[in-house]
């Protein structure tokens, strides 16, 4: 059995004294574990870095097998990520996502988001912003996804400003009023009619938004917690728009 394909690495792991098994995110064959013998040569230490590209050649005598990995350096960006705050963290928490993803499940779309976001994540904002989009799209590959173009109660699909957190629908401004202290803020950058870049306010609406539907879907459900990195980007990210922010700490990543 042999493949080729193009890949982001997620991570490694030590294997006796010269090898690692790398995790790595390709574009045609989901997350898939591999060996790399001489992975922790001086060589290869450099490229087994998460968040570079590379280009990796598959081998193994049954398709169940580990498998051994070949690895081709193709974009080395993992010592620019490591330059901020919302790069480190952000790098680490999009990996744990894609591992609530079953393993060698395709998600290109998913593969395609995620070097686009490596790309900017030395930006707050705009790391933010593709961040939480990377989290809805995650949540809708796990049968979870949030309905935001139309209200629920009435189908409109202007002034969309709540969203229920029972149905993970949309609600408009007239319909939700009445419930407003129950529902979870839609931020503008989120809604169909959304055509501003995120800011503090809306960014912390979005990342609480994101995390309770991860929180309620996906973790209690699995019995585990959210990644410690996720907290760490939401901190990062929103500090840089808000010098002045404090510590916040929340069951779903943030309470302010």
């Amino acid at each position: 059995m042999q493949w080729q394909d193009h890949a982001i690495i997620l991570g490694v792991k030590r294997h006796g004294e010269t090898s690692v098994i790398a995790e790595v995110m390709t574009r045609d064959r989901g997350r898939h574990l591999g060996l790399v013998r001489s992975g922790r040569s001086r060589a290869m230490q450099p490229v087994l870095q998460a968040g570079n590209a590379v280009e990796v050649i598959w081998r193994a005598r049954l398709d169940e097998h580990l498998g051994e990995f070949r690895v081709e350096p193709v974009t080395l960006r993992a010592a620019r990520l490591m330059e901020t705050a919302t790069a480190v963290y952000g790098v680490q928490a999009m990996g744990a996502l894609l591992r609530l993803l079953p393993e060698r499940d395709p998600h290109p779309h998913l593969f395609d988001a995620l070097e686009v976001i490596l790309d900017h994540l030395h930006n707050p904002a705009d790391a933010g912003e593709l961040f939480v989009r990377f989290e809805l799209a995650v949540l809708n590959d796990l049968g979870f996804g949030l309905d935001l173009a139309e209200c629920a109660a009435t189908g409109a699909r202007s002034d969309l400003v709540y969203v229920s957190p029972k149905s993970g629908r949309a609600v408009s401004r007239a319909a939700g009023a009445p419930w407003a202290d129950k529902m979870l803020l839609l931020p503008p950058f989120l809604s169909i009619e959304g055509n501003h870049a995120a800011d503090f306010d809306s960014l912390a609406a979005a990342f609480r938004l994101t995390g309770f539907f991860l929180h309620r879907h996906v973790y209690e459900p699995r019995g585990i917690e959210a990644a410690a990195a996720r907290e760490g980007f939401v901190q990062a990210a929103l500090k840089a728009l808000n010098p002045a922010l404090r510590t916040l700490s929340g069951p779903n990543g943030i309470s302010a």
